[in-house]
């Protein structure tokens, strides 16, 4: 049998015209260009993100961002036209290693986009680095992703969990709290974000003295309620998202508290939740290395054309995935679209300036973003960007021997 490559071609007739053309090339008295004839193959973009369940519209968004950004280059990355192949996690932990197993062995793509969720995001960091396949993380804010778990090949467009916390410690005291009580779903991603956060604030002089938890995704809040009205600290830093943010923010404003106990939480509290959750948002801090109201060239120019493709208002995730592409162009022009100059490509997108809607950032030792964390009040229904909580915050990536 004549073997044929990924996109098939017959391999051995391809490389017998490569020979050919180099031997012309030659006798002709000039070197070819490496790629030049690669340019016409595609760049393989595999995305492994939720499509169905809780977080799809999360999925969508990355998604239609990281076309958006394609679009606005021509269709081309490197030089090269790129073609998508999309498999849905399903948020399932289960089942990340099998898909991106799938994603580097059966559909050969050339990075994996992905993911969401944290948990999925172990196991899909595991086999990227395991096989050394290059990989974005449009979201998930898991600490070991850019700590333990890092790569060479391994970049987030997005956040650590300790990121969007840790600048509220500061925020917290300056506004005289000096004693918080905090509260979160029992499961790494709540236990992550209110670490960063706890860091930050004992570091600026408060104290937490009391930790409050409950099963992930019980929502029935009311005990804990009642024992914060007890404790009567100065404030209270939570950390919930989806159905369970609308509920917690509502029954805490229906319990009276919000008047002598102010509530503070990093973004993920009020992003895609605001409308839901109506009057009782009105007034919140949170803290997010994106808002509304940024009014810069960037924002306004991304907004407006990712809304104008029907698909939906931008939000957070709709500028991890913007940027995701943007990381993943960086890296392919530095090397003209050649994906086999591997260590050319990663510097490519470690010394990048990313000029995002968020504002420009850099990327850390880590692969991480070296970006602004903003001070985001809720105001008429939107997250309105009202400070700079944090600038150019690096994530510590502890564990990461990149770093």
């Amino acid at each position: 049998m004549t073997p044929t490559n990924r996109n098939g071609r017959n391999s051995i007739n391809r490389r017998a015209a490569l020979r050919g053309a180099a031997g012309l090339a030659a006798a002709a008295g000039f070197t070819p260009v490496r790629f030049a004839i690669g340019q016409t193959v595609s760049v393989k973009v595999g995305f492994l993100l939720p499509y169905s369940g809780t977080y799809a519209a999360l999925g969508h968004n990355i998604t239609e961002a990281f076309k958006l950004r394609v679009d606005e280059r021509g269709g081309k990355l490197g030089g090269r036209p790129v073609d998508y192949v999309a498999v849905d996690d399903e948020s399932d932990p289960g089942k990340a290693a099998d898909n991106t197993n799938k994603l580097v062995t059966r559909d050969k793509v050339d990075v994996i986009v992905g993911t969401v969720h944290s948990g999925v995001q172990l196991g899909v960091s595991k086999v990227a680095r395991d096989t050394n396949s290059l990989l974005i993380i449009p979201n998930a804010g898991v600490n070991a992703a850019t700590g333990p778990l890092c790569g060479s090949g391994i970049f987030r467009s997005s956040f650590s969990n300790w990121q969007p916390g840790y600048p509220m410690g500061t925020v917290m005291t300056e506004r005289g709290h000096k004693r918080a009580v905090t509260l979160t779903w029992k499961y790494a991603g709540g236990e992550e974000i209110l670490g960063g956060f706890k860091e930050g604030y004992e570091k600026a002089g408060g104290k937490v003295v009391e930790e409050l938890y409950l099963p992930f995704p019980n929502t029935e809040f009311q005990a804990l309620l009642t024992k914060i009205a007890d404790i009567k600290p100065d404030a209270v830093f939570v950390f919930f998202a989806g159905g369970g943010a609308v509920k917690f923010v509502k029954d805490y404003h229906a319990a009276g508290l919000r008047k002598s106990i102010p509530l503070y939480s990093t973004g993920f509290l009020t992003d895609g939740t605001l409308k839901a959750q109506g009057q009782a948002a009105e007034g919140l801090f949170t803290t997010l290395h994106y808002g509304d109201g940024l009014n810069t060239p960037k924002d306004n120019a991304f907004r407006s054309a990712f809304e104008a493709r029907g698909k939906g208002e931008a939000d957070v995730y709709a500028v991890q995935g913007y940027d995701a592409a943007q990381m993943l162009a960086a890296g392919l022009d530095a090397v003209k679209g050649d994906v086999g100059a591997r260590g050319e490509l990663v510097k490519g997108i470690e010394q990048a300036t990313i000029d995002s809607p968020r504002g420009p950032f850099t990327i850390g030792k880590n692969h991480n973003p070296v970006q602004n964390i903003y001070l985001r009040e809720v105001k008429n229904g939107k997250n309105i960007v009202v400070g700079v909580a944090a600038k150019a915050l690096m994530d510590p990536g502890r564990g990461c021997k990149l770093a």
